[in-house]
């Protein structure tokens, strides 16, 4: 459960490998080969088996793309991992590229030789990446081509496929049994006039059959793929093995398993019949394979994925009942490091450890939701900085000490920031920390008409930064799961979003301020979205958020003369309503505690 504090990615081995590699891209008559961070499963989250891209770089972000050519090589990083990525590689092997900045697609067009052939693995890039990345390189009068994977030709050591056993997700905590949601997605492919829809995310087939698996760190899914038909019937491909006589009996008659190899001559099966086919997650292999046996490809958005961010009423009250939970575990944690960190005696690796040892004593925790972010001081502005035994940084009286983190309950996923004062902050992040609170206060309090979309909604958190001369490179939430994936689609708030955002959704609101060097600061709840009460004289259908997380916000933070009376009157408010729910679940000094800890501004 809990998390590893070794350095599994190597950047010292990153010449020698990336050597290696383009010696096997020579052997195959390639000018260059893709590495993504994706499996073919498409997950954030990845089994060690496939971890390609850390193996060869060193990187261990959750996003990026290497594209090695026989003399350059770069990384393709978001605003999130800039930092981490130029500290864990090798710079004379590798080129940092802010994705934000340059495309792939841009850097091919200047760097790839002319009529040079960019090799890939089909199983590792969905259609519409491979469609941009190949204008770029028939603009320099080459061809894209596909291969066999040369990284695992070369990765000798590659971990084993992962095996832990898949389980039930409960129809009291699905609020819908799979026998209907199989029935209800399929009548939608059949009023489309399609014959099936191929799956290939774990979350979307768990979440469609209600299991759960161990399968990838963090995310408890099982790989998988599927095929759903428009009559309701599904095959599911995945190991046997991880299914007993129990979980193969909830699949029920209606659900065929058989063999993860089988998904391939399943799909070849498929001839004449329109299949839907998901562009942006999809491994492009899976569609040159159905073209290949004669099926009609219908690009069509994986069916799972909208009912699935939309939670029904049990998701919304196990949500609820989760941040209860975590709430309770969090307050006692921040009243522990209240009390042990202005000593100086402790690490980042034991304020991790002691977080995580209060959320298992809740006796729900399945599993942490990602690897705590615990960085303190210069760590801190590493957006997704992960603390390792030689990154151990002691917790110094005047840090700034910002902890990102979350459990994986039974109920819901939950993920929470909260950016705490050892002892007196400076100045310039008290300031930086309560304009980004301004900003979280805004997204908080929001009504919109329905229809706009997260990209519409951003612009609130970021205002008073930008009075200020200030912004941050992240999104500013992302979808959560329901037990499911921590980041989750489609929902977002971010300015490349145009998702319009629908009662039921989950997502994070978490504006931040990192000064290279100095501190990171972050603030992060999140938010169901929830039809709006129409004032009287309204005319439109509005909605507006609920707040999930129960946590206090530092007050040692805030600097209270940059609040609006109202921005105060939010913060005194939610402080109560954490005070009302939590504290009755806490006991003599944590309850004690949190009364100071949500005491009126």
């Amino acid at each position: 459960m809990f998390q590893s504090f070794d350095d599994s990615a190597d950047p010292s081995q990153g010449p020698a490998r990336l050597a290696a590699l383009r010696a096997r891209m020579k052997a195959a008559g390639l000018d260059g080969f893709l590495i993504p961070r994706a499996d073919a499963h498409m997950g954030e989250q990845v089994a060690p088996r496939d971890e390609r891209l850390a193996w060869l770089t060193g990187f261990t972000g959750s996003a990026g793309l290497c594209v090695a050519l026989e003399t350059r090589a770069a990384l393709f990083v978001d605003g999130r991992y800039d930092i981490q990525a130029r500290a864990q590689t090798d710079p004379a092997s590798f080129e940092i590229r802010r994705i934000e900045t340059e495309r792939p697609e841009a850097w091919l067009r200047e760097a790839l030789p002319e009529g040079g052939r960019l090799g890939y693995d089909p199983w590792l890039h969905p259609r519409d990446e491979l469609d941009r990345l190949a204008r770029a390189v028939r603009a320099r009068g080459g061809e894209m081509a596909p291969v066999e994977n040369l990284v695992d030709a070369i990765w000798t050591d590659r971990p084993p496929a992962p095996s832990a056993p898949a389980f039930i997700h409960p129809e009291r905590l699905a609020g819908e049994s799979a026998a209907s949601k199989r029935a209800r997605l399929g009548a939608e492919l059949a009023a489309e006039g399609l014959d099936a829809a191929a799956l290939t995310l774990p979350d979307s087939i768990c979440w469609l059959l209600n299991i759960r698996g161990a399968d990838v760190p963090r995310t408890p899914v099982v790989q998988a793929f599927a095929l759903l038909h428009a009559d309701g019937r599904a095959q599911l491909f995945a190991d046997p093995a991880k299914f007993d006589a129990q979980l193969r009996a909830h699949l029920g008659p209606d659900v065929s398993l058989a063999r993860a190899e089988d998904f391939g001559p399943a799909l070849d099966a498929m001839k004449g019949r329109k299949v839907a086919v998901d562009r942006a997650s999809a491994p492009a292999a899976v569609s040159e394979r159905l073209s290949a046996a004669g099926a009609e490809i219908v690009w069509r958005r994986d069916p799972c994925i909208l009912p699935k961010a939309v939670k029904n009423a049990a998701e919304l009250a196990g949500a609820r009942a989760a941040h209860r939970m975590d709430g309770a575990a969090l307050c006692r944690f921040l009243r522990w490091l209240a009390t042990e960190a202005p000593g100086g005696a402790l690490t980042e690796i034991d304020v991790v450890v002691q977080l995580e040892r209060m959320r298992a004593e809740t006796g729900r925790l399945h599993d942490i939701s990602f690897d705590t972010i615990c960085g303190a001081g210069p760590h801190g502005a590493i957006v997704h900085y992960r603390v390792t035994r030689a990154t151990n940084r002691a917790v110094r009286p005047g840090d700034v000490l910002l902890i990102d983190s979350g459990g994986q309950y039974p109920e819901g996923t939950t993920d929470v920031t909260r950016t705490v004062a050892v002892g007196a902050a400076p100045e310039a992040a008290r300031r930086a920390f309560t304009l980004a609170l301004k900003g979280m206060i805004a997204v908080s309090c929001a009504r919109w008409p329905k229809g706009l979309t997260g990209r519409d909604l951003d612009p609130l958190a970021r205002a008073a930064l930008w009075r200020a001369g200030l912004d941050y490179d992240h999104g500013t939430g992302h979808g959560v799961g329901a037990f499911l994936s921590v980041h989750e689609g489609p929902q977002r708030l971010s300015r490349r979003t145009d998702e319009p955002l629908l009662p039921g959704m989950i997502l994070s609101n978490e504006p931040g301020v990192y000064r290279e060097g100095a501190w990171g600061i972050r603030i992060e709840n999140l938010l169901a979205v929830a039809p709006a009460q129409i004032p009287e004289g309204g005319e439109r259908e509005m909605l507006s958020f609920e707040t999930l997380t129960l946590a206090p916000i530092d007050r040692a933070m805030i600097a209270p003369d940059l609040l609006a009376p109202d921005e105060r009157a939010w913060l005194d408010a939610y402080h109560a309503r954490v005070l009302a729910e939590i504290g009755p679940l806490l006991e003599d000094e944590d309850a004690a505690w949190l009364a100071e800890a949500c005491a009126p501004l």
